[in-house]
């Protein structure tokens, strides 16, 4: 079992310098320069001297592999560097810009994840078939709206034509109503279309026959005997969803004006803050791996044939 967790921490440990490494070679070959965009304004009447000073200052005069093998060490050390723009700490802006994401995609996660179990587990409870039908195409309806679209769908009826929520000082959790929505909706449909297709094929295995046979409701059926086995399929796909949860958060944000990572993106990609959005992207990665290195955690508990298989491939190695 040690074998099994070492070898996912040393994969997870991979992907993130992966993620470091593409980011900081796609950053660097992007045209233009952050430094004379802030610097070279003739207002700020610094000398060409001056300017080359302060590119020796945040270390853009070394070359390629000495500013990556720079960079590399003062990520492992905590230290993201330092705003061009901003002028202060990377770590100062993401203290401030990073709850307020963290907020919204975590709600926006539990909001898709009780829509997605709602759907599944009344599609399945049902006897209409029609009604069923219906509750099944709702994830392929979900998945095909874009993010932008329906956040802006969503202000332009509940705000401006019902006139229930404001979009214009709202209030703290008031204003986080319809950003959670249009965070959950597309993220809940792909969930849901796994956690039907899995209670379908559970729903068939001989243990669910046997346990109606002794008498159990179907209903009693489905949560004490079909949902755990089901579950994990859904539990794979939920890790891998939160990376695109990250991603839908940035562009929420930017629809809906809120602070966060998404407008600090946004300023970052205008200026060209390269160490600004090395961080964003090493974060977003990092997140990513997390939930995934939980999910592979947690599988081997909840289903004991996985703990039994990893437990067994350790011992052989060690003999």
């Amino acid at each position: 079992m040690s074998r099994y967790v070492s070898g996912r921490f040393g994969q997870a440990l991979l992907v993130l310098w992966a993620a470091f490494t593409v980011s900081f070679i796609l950053l660097q070959v992007l045209p233009g320069d952050a430094i004379l965009i802030k610097f070279q304004n003739p207002d700020m009447g610094l000398s060409p001297a001056q300017i080359a000073d302060m590119r020796a200052a945040y270390g853009a005069d070394m070359p390629v592999w000495q500013q990556y093998l720079h960079t590399l060490g003062n990520f492992l050390r905590g230290d993201l560097g330092y705003s061009i723009q901003a002028g202060v700490p990377v770590t100062e802006l993401l203290s401030s810009n990073f709850p307020p994401t963290l907020r919204l995609a975590l709600m926006g996660f539990a909001l898709a994840a009780v829509v997605a179990f709602a759907l599944a587990f009344l599609s399945s409870l049902l006897h209409f078939g029609w009604l069923k039908n219906a509750l099944q195409a709702v994830p392929s309806l979900f998945i095909s709206i874009p993010t932008f679209w329906l956040g802006i769908a969503l202000i332009q009826f509940f705000s401006f034509h019902l006139r229930w929520i404001p979009v214009i000082n709202p209030g703290e959790w008031v204003g986080l109503i319809l950003p959670v929505i249009t965070l959950a909706v597309p993220i809940s449909a792909p969930l849901a279309q796994i956690l039907i297709r899995s209670i379908d094929q559970v729903q068939t295995q001989p243990f669910v026959a046997v346990a109606r046979a002794k008498g159990a409701s179907r209903s009693g059926v489905l949560w004490r005997h079909v949902a755990r086995n089901a579950l994990l399929p859904a539990l794979t796909i939920a890790g891998l969803l939160f990376g695109e949860l990250i991603a839908g958060a940035l562009i929420t944000e930017t629809v809906f004006g809120l602070n966060g990572l998404g407008q600090l993106t946004q300023q970052a990609v205008n200026n060209q803050d390269v160490a600004v959005l090395q961080a964003i992207v090493v974060i977003s990665a990092a997140a990513f791996v997390g939930i995934n290195l939980l999910v592979d955690l947690l599988y081997p508990l909840l289903d004991p044939r996985l703990k039994a298989s990893a437990s067994k491939n350790s011992r052989g190695a060690t003999a």
